[in-house]
């Protein structure tokens, strides 16, 4: 550290270039903080243990439909306190761009997410209308509905009557205490019945089911009882915690971990020669300075560290500042969405330390050459320009 003071002047002999390298160096790891987030909060979790609501779903894919006949099964199991059923529809309201998650549901569903808070006047006119549906507050502020309203669904996968038009009434609007689950506002539900009657398609299949237990400790038996009423049959199903489903939900759709992985090595192979480059010609410009130092004293060790001091702290500082900022911009954008989209409210433990490791990694490797190179000049030569 009795150097420290001769990296700093170092750093920062040409401000213009060094900023500019900071900025790079901060916004590769403010965007590594962001994706890395995001890959841990859908790859953490998923144990059965300790689960009081499971998801019963299709083993070979969530695409394929389970019968309704399960739906007596399930609920005959000991253990099982309450279960429901649902299935994915996919309409689309006006134009693609407005689309929202939207499926049918069993009796009893909502009673299986108490944090759906819907005003009991509103339940109860819900549950008698055939065409009724119930929608999130955030999505229903979004296109200004309200209650009474009829909402009509253009239908992507399931045609009624030989057309592609869904009529729904608009009996309820429910809402999500937590702030951190307004996401799930954005949500349209209505009657399994009438998806099943209607269709054209497919009768007697719902998408998955969801199972509430009188005891978590017994996750794991009433799991293994589920699956095995399906077991070698041509609707097998896998029993897994809400957490787990959901990140096989999306995943259906793209690999998270490889999407981060792929985005970042193309980000920090350019950070490597971006840094690496800088150091090189901050070298190159300070030859004869080192030649001087090295004239006064200082070994070649002692050379070989302060430029990779140098080539670590400038890494350092972009990373740390980077790294802080992730958080920030996460907060904004889930609330900018309106909880939409739901991204971690602070850089994972996990990430802190991943992010650390390669600050330092990168560090070394854009300053390990330009160091060889000053640890090697030769005084006589460095000092004639040679």
């Amino acid at each position: 550290m009795k150097y420290f003071h001769l990296i700093w002047a170092a750093l920062f002999r040409s401000k213009t270039r060094t900023f500019l390298t900071l900025f790079s160096v901060m916004t590769a790891f403010f965007l590594f903080g962001m994706l890395d987030s995001v890959r841990v909060a859908f790859n953490s979790g998923g144990s059965v243990s300790g689960a009081n609501r499971m998801i019963a779903s299709s083993r070979l894919s969530l695409t394929q439909m389970l019968p309704y006949s399960l739906d007596s099964q399930i609920r005959s199991i000991d253990g099982v306190k309450q279960s429901s059923y649902a299935a994915w529809f996919g309409g689309i309201y006006q134009k693609p761009e407005n689309f929202f998650p939207n499926f049918s549901v069993g009796p009893g569903y909502l009673d299986l997410y108490p944090e759906y808070v819907l005003p009991a006047d509103q339940r109860k006119a819900w549950e008698a209308d055939r065409v009724g549906a119930v929608v999130g507050e955030s999505l229903a502020k979004k296109f200004g509905w309200k209650v009474g309203d009829t909402i009509p669904l253009q239908a992507t996968i399931f045609p009624t009557k030989g057309s592609n038009d869904w009529t729904f009434k608009l009996d309820g609007i429910f809402r999500v205490a937590d702030e951190k689950r307004k996401g799930e506002e954005a949500v349209m539900l209505f009657h399994w019945n009438y998806f099943d009657e209607s269709n054209d398609y497919v009768k007697g299949r719902v998408g998955w089911y969801i199972v509430q237990l009188d005891d978590a400790k017994s996750a794991d038996r009433v799991s293994k009882a589920i699956d095995k009423l399906s077991a070698n049959s041509d609707h097998e199903t896998k029993t897994q915690t809400e957490e787990a489903f959901n990140q096989a939900f999306i995943k259906q759709i793209a690999d998270i971990g490889m999407i981060v992985s792929g985005i970042m090595g193309a980000v920090f192979f350019t950070l490597l020669l971006l840094t690496g480059n800088t150091m090189a010609q901050a070298v190159r410009e300070r030859i004869p300075e080192l030649a001087v130092l090295k004239t006064i004293g200082f070994t070649n060790r002692s050379v070989l560290m302060l430029v990779l001091g140098e080539s670590v702290l400038l890494v350092a500082i972009g990373a740390v500042i980077g790294l802080a900022l992730a958080p920030l911009a996460m907060i904004a954008t889930t609330k900018g969405s309106g909880g939409f989209i739901q991204l971690p409210q602070s850089l994972p433990a996990e990430s802190w330390i991943t992010g650390l490791v390669l600050m330092l990694v990168f560090g070394v490797l854009s300053g390990l050459l330009p160091a060889l190179r000053a640890m090697r000049l030769n005084i006589v030569d460095a000092l004639a320009g040679r």
